[in-house]
């Protein structure tokens, strides 16, 4: 389930006309990072790593849109980064992109 999610957040960022070609290879470089992040997490938290993945997924969608509206994207964007939270001191790597992730979209289309 959770590669199959980021499998489609890669595919849906590949289709947006939006972004230059350095915003999206860096965008695309952060779910790679997710990609192994939430692996790692799924061994010994399943539901919270497909909760990352599905709020990313969200986020994503809501970032994306070709009418984005911004009182879908901020509730999204905090579910996103709160999936993360308590794990700051065993996966600081994994806060670390999702924080990344999270702050990639909420600038997109700025």
């Amino acid at each position: 389930m959770i590669q199959g999610t980021i499998a489609k957040i890669e595919e849906r960022i590949q289709k947006v006309d939006s972004l230059d070609a350095g915003n999206r290879e860096e965008f695309l470089s952060l779910i790679s990072d997710l990609r192994t992040e939430v692996t790692r997490l799924s061994e010994t938290h399943l539901e919270q790593a497909e909760s990352i993945a599905g709020f990313t997924a969200l986020s994503t969608h809501e970032a994306t849109r070709e009418k984005r509206d911004p009182r879908l994207l901020a509730p999204a964007l905090d579910g996103l980064a709160w999936s993360v939270k308590g794990f700051e001191v065993t996966h600081p790597r994994l806060v670390q992109t999702v924080n990344s992730i999270c702050d990639t979209l909420a600038n997109m289309g700025i």
